[in-house]
């Protein structure tokens, strides 16, 4: 048990700073968009997927980008590098789709 209380307070109190609170905000704004993709599809009673999902994924992608750069994290580098890539067609596809038929 002792293992595991040190860890914690190692984790997060003796390497708390400005990035550990930066990389806070960056998952809790990630997983922001799993909200409003579940609230959305509560609302109309099927799955369905906000433009406002995609705008959550980027800015959460880019922090947590961002903070696996500066924390030198491979993971976080590859998968959200890869996952940006796939956010941002994501919404071109949407904003093309829109403008060629207005009334989506």
């Amino acid at each position: 048990m002792d293992f595991v209380i040190d860890y914690i307070y190692t984790v997060f109190i003796q390497n708390f700073d400005f990035w550990l609170i930066f990389g806070l905000i960056a998952q809790a704004m990630f997983m922001m968009r799993f909200m409003v993709q579940w609230i959305a599809s509560e609302r109309v009673g099927r799955s369905i997927v906000p433009i406002a999902f995609w705008f959550f994924s980027i800015g959460g992608g880019v922090m947590l980008f961002v903070y696996g750069l500066v924390r030198k994290e491979p993971i976080l580098i590859l998968g959200q590098g890869l996952g940006l890539i796939i956010y941002f067609r994501n919404l071109w596809l949407i904003f093309k789709e829109k403008r060629q038929d207005p009334t989506i």
